[in-house]
C-alpha cells in the first residue's frame, strides 16, 4: 500500500538539566532514530525551547512536537514559533498540532484561554498551518503533522498535513485504523501519495509499565487480547514483520515511540530504518 521507507521517532520530554536531556537525545540519534518528539502540556517543559536544546546537541535528529494542543496557543503564535524553530534548526523542525486531549482544558483556563468547541479547537489547527505557511513563504516548507481521528480532523489533515498521526483508540480494531487510514486517503485525492502517515507506539514487549497502563486505560492482557496497535511485541523479527504487515495493510511508515522503550525497539529500528 505504501512505497515509503521506514524512520522512526522517540516520544521524550526532559526531566532533569540540561545535561540529561542533551545526552537523551544523542542517545537517541545515536540509535538510528530520524526523530526526538515532545509532548505538550503545562505539567512539562515547554515544547520549542527545549526541543531547540535537544536540535542544537545532536547532527542530523529532527525534532519535533507531538502534539501541540492547539486551545494553548493562539494560532499566529504557534506558528511563530514552529517558524522559528524550523529557521533555528537548520530545517530539522516537524511542526506536530492536534485538537489536545481532555485535560488540556484544565491547561487553557491557567493560561486564561477558551478552550472551544471541538470545531473551534480544530479550526486553531487550521489556522495554525496556514499562519506557519504564511511565515515559511516561498523558500521555506516546515513539514507539519496533524494528529487526526475523526472525520472532521481527517479532512483538515488530507487538506493541510504532510504527515498524519492516525488518532486511533488504544483498543481500535486493526479494520477501524485501516479505514482511517482510507478515509485519509479519499478526502486527500491528489495529495494522497504525499502524506506520510504515522502511528505511535506506547509498548514495546508484553509488560505494560504502571503509568502506561494508566494512561491508555488498559493492562498488557487487554492489549493483547483487542490485538491493539499501540503494542508491538515478539522477536525482533516478529515485531519487524509486524511493522511490515501494518506498512502493507494500512500504510504506516513513521513509527514513534515513547523514550523508555527506545532500546527495545533499537534492533527493530536497525532493521528496518530506510527500507
Amino acid at each position: 500500500m505504501s512505497d515509503r521507507t521506514f524512520r522512526f521517532g522517540a516520544v521524550a520530554t526532559p526531566t532533569g538539566g540540561p545535561d540529561e536531556w542533551t545526552g537523551t537525545a544523542r542517545r537517541i540519534e545515536e540509535l538510528g532514530y530520524s526523530s526526538l518528539l515532545m509532548p505538550d502540556g503545562l505539567q512539562l517543559l515547554a515544547p520549542f525551547p527545549s526541543l531547540a536544546v535537544a536540535a542544537s546537541a545532536t547532527k542530523a535528529l529532527r525534532v519535533g512536537t507531538f502534539v501541540l494542543a492547539s486551545p494553548l496557543r493562539p494560532p499566529l503564535a504557534a506558528a511563530w514559533e514552529g517558524h522559528s524553530l524550523s529557521v533555528l534548526t537548520g530545517g530539522r523542525f516537524e511542526f506536530g498540532i492536534g485538537t489536545g486531549r481532555p485535560a488540556v482544558r484544565e491547561f487553557a483556563d491557567r493560561l486564561g484561554l477558551p478552550f472551544g468547541t471541538a470545531g473551534e479547537r480544530l479550526q486553531q489547527v487550521a489556522e495554525s498551518i496556514d499562519h506557519l505557511r504564511e511565515l515559511d513563504g516561498a523558500e521555506r516548507h516546515t513539514p507539519v503533522l496533524v494528529a487526526a481521528g475523526g472525520p472532521r480532523a481527517l479532512a483538515v489533515a488530507a487538506e493541510k498535513a504532510d504527515i498524519v498521526s492516525l488518532a486511533a483508540a488504544p483498543l481500535a480494531p486493526r479494520d477501524e485504523v485501516a479505514g482511517m487510514a482510507r478515509t485519509l486517503r479519499d478526502a486527500a485525492g491528489d495529495r494522497a501519495d504525499d502524506i506520510e502517515l504515522a502511528m505511535n507506539l506506547f509498548v514495546v514487549g508484553s509488560e505494560v509499565p504502571p503509568w502506561t497502563r494508566e494512561f491508555i486505560g488498559a493492562d498488557a492482557a487487554t492489549l493483547i487480547a483487542h490485538d491493539s496497535l499501540v503494542m508491538l511485541r515478539g522477536s525482533t523479527t516478529e515485531m519487524v514483520d509486524e511493522l511490515q504487515r501494518r506498512r502493507e495493510t494500512i500504510g504506516v511508515s513513521y513509527v514513534s515511540v515513547n523514550s523508555a522503550f527506545v532500546d527495545a525497539l533499537a534492533p527493530v529500528v536497525e532493521r528496518l530504518t530506510g527500507r
